[in-house]
């Protein structure tokens, strides 16, 4: 099961998650409290080793403002949140950089629908930390795909087996509060993703 921890800022953290085992760590560079400067992303994604895949998190930027954020940052992923258009992915093909696509259960479920290499699959209010009814969709996604939206350690378990995703993403499920991570819960959430298979 492919584990994603997003929303990073310190050092200590990704530090955290790395050694718990994350197969991917996000910084998100757009409007939210773990919003961080690409430059501070930079001096984070320099800290990961290459088998762990960096990923830069953007929602509703253009290409060209993501673009000079990814190159900046040195991230080797470009998450596009939202309603994106198809034509968004296409402009950054060229990027070199893995594309994933996150949105709701509304949106286009066929991974690589957009051109994407991974979607995403997130709650109806992403960044709310509510649980929600992830056993909706199972059997919709395909291809590879992140469930997303209000997983903690005490639920990640649960939710894989509703949902059958083939991977998992979490941030706030791993807080003491908005924007600060707690490298017991990022391990806590690891070990449970680790034992549901």
């Amino acid at each position: 099961m492919y584990v994603k921890i997003c929303g990073l800022s310190e050092p200590e953290h990704v530090a955290a998650a790395v050694e718990a085992g994350a197969d991917a760590v996000g910084f998100v560079m757009t409007r939210s409290p773990r919003r961080i400067e690409p430059e501070r992303a930079a001096e984070l994604t320099a800290l990961v080793p290459d088998h762990v895949l960096t990923v830069g998190v953007f929602r509703g930027e253009d290409p060209e403002t993501v673009r000079a954020a990814a190159h900046l940052s040195g991230v080797r992923a470009v998450q596009l949140h939202g309603r994106h258009p198809h034509e968004d992915f296409t402009a950054l093909k060229d990027l070199g950089a893995l594309l994933i696509r996150a949105v709701d259960a509304e949106a286009d479920l066929r991974c690589g629908a957009y051109d994407e290499d991974l979607l995403l699959v997130d709650a109806p209010h992403a960044g709310s930390g509510l649980p929600w009814d992830w056993a909706a969709i199972r059997g919709r996604p395909t291809g590879r795909w992140l469930l997303a939206g209000g997983l903690s350690p005490s639920n990640v378990t649960e939710a894989i087996a509703d949902a059958d995703p083939w991977g998992v993403d979490v941030s706030s499920g791993v807080e003491t509060s908005p924007g600060v991570k707690d490298p017991a819960l990022i391990k806590a959430f690891l070990a449970a993703v680790r034992g549901a298979r």
